[in-house]
């Protein structure tokens, strides 16, 4: 295991934590698989020392995250801002964990910003801004999850962690590499998987919750999405997926169920790159863009050039803020812009 602070970080952060009461914890917009179990993990972790701890997130997240130890529970700003608002105003600690940027919060930004409380960064994006008093980052590390893994060794927390952390922390660590496929090649990551298991965790039943619970519209989907609405482009070794707010009400789409679709064409032979275009359930006009990719192909680059967001080498995301058709243009654009790196 690795240590991550030094010492007057280390001295730092377990101050913040015993002086605090109320603690807020705020993970991006659209939280997926690592922002909801980091976030989870953290809130049982610090509620088992005593501290007031709600998880607040900008929007819902997958319904196939649901099933994680304390879920329900999580506040969503956008459903209950008249709740949320005075409890992030009478927060004293703010852990904002699996975002770089106060920008990720989007409609939470201000609400949270507002409140002058300490702020404790707990993330693995590349190039974090500085809006908090204590920042914890490692790109290095292939989920936020694993840094809070580290954070917890280091503090001499992780052997007395419950089975409820433990699977949120390995529930968020597998999302975050698809199932350890990806990103995941070092070989603390299975050192941290061991000490997890050594919880008690069910790592069989987490994987079976988390990609085996598909419901027959998403079933429907996947075929509908694979067979109709992508486009290969075998000489550029990538392909396009688009799918409309339309087609989605046709399809009886629920929150998730497009979960894992951008990973499917890079199944085929010599795909590099795999593009999913979806038209946005929230505002109109705004078109989200996933990115995913194999070996040394930049999706990061790609997703900060051309679709004003960013992430990771092999998976990032954006956003575009125009039609589905002139999504689709802008994305054969970008394709052609990197077309010496995909061939």
């Amino acid at each position: 295991m690795e240590k991550i602070l030094t010492e007057e970080e280390q001295s730092r952060i377990s101050g913040l934590i015993d002086n605090a009461r109320k603690v807020v914890i705020c993970a991006h917009v659209s939280p997926d698989g690592d922002a909801v179990g980091s976030t989870l993990a953290l809130k049982h972790w610090l509620t088992r020392k005593g501290k007031q701890v709600t998880v607040v997130v900008p929007n819902i997240f997958p319904d196939f995250l649901q099933w994680m130890p304390g879920a329900k529970d999580i506040k969503v700003y956008l459903k209950h801002e008249e709740t949320v608002e005075p409890i992030v105003a009478e927060a004293d600690l703010f852990i904002i964990t699996d975002l770089n940027d106060s920008a990720r919060m989007q409609e939470l930004e201000a609400c949270v910003m507002a409140n002058p409380a300490p702020k404790i960064m707990i993330d693995h994006h590349l190039n974090p801004t500085d809006f908090c008093q204590l920042v914890i980052s490692r790109p290095d590390m292939c989920a936020s999850a694993e840094v809070i893994c580290h954070l917890l060794y280091q503090l001499g927390e992780l052997e007395q962690i419950t089975r409820d952390e433990a699977t949120c922390i390995y529930a968020a660590m597998m999302c975050d590499t698809g199932a350890f496929t990806f990103n995941s090649n070092r070989a603390v990551v299975f050192e941290c998987i061991s000490h997890l298991l050594n919880r008690g965790i069910d790592k069989d039943k987490i994987y079976r919750n988390v990609f085996w619970t598909y419901s027959i519209a998403r079933m429907r989907l996947t075929g509908y999405l694979l067979y109709v609405k992508m486009e290969n482009l075998p000489e550029l070794h990538a392909s396009i997926i688009t799918l409309t707010n339309q087609e989605r009400k046709m399809l009886g789409i629920k929150n998730g169920d497009t979960e894992g679709i951008v990973n499917m064409p890079l199944q085929i032979s010599g795909m590099r790159l795999s593009v999913f275009l979806s038209e946005d359930t929230e505002h109109d006009g705004v078109v989200k863009v996933s990115l995913r990719s194999v070996d040394d192909f930049p999706c990061n680059d790609m997703s900060a050039q051309f679709f004003n967001g960013g992430g990771h080498k092999n998976a990032s995301g954006g956003k575009l803020y125009c039609s589905m058709e002139e999504a689709i243009e802008k994305v054969r654009e970008a394709i052609k812009s990197y077309a010496h790196l995909l061939k």
